[in-house]
């Protein structure tokens, strides 16, 4: 390997939203940081199938469903 050219790969600790920590090794920051998340797998919605609905701006959904609503497998 090429010397110089690889990022510092170092233990962080990581804080998640609900306050539980742990470490892993990254190159973010500096041995010893601590990174704050203020989104994680927790309480995103994304990962906690959250209860979001669709919004229907100008009638886009509609006009998809109108169309295409009809096309089953």
């Amino acid at each position: 390997m090429k010397a110089g050219i690889h990022p510092d790969y170092h233990k962080i600790k990581v804080v998640m939203t609900d306050g539980t920590e742990y470490e892993t090794f990254s190159t973010w920051g500096t041995e010893g940081a601590t990174m704050n998340l203020e989104i994680d797998p927790t309480s995103h919605p994304a990962w906690t199938g959250g209860n979001q609905q669709m919004l229907d701006r100008g009638g886009r959904v509609s006009k998809f469903n109108k169309r295409f609503g009809g096309l089953g497998l």
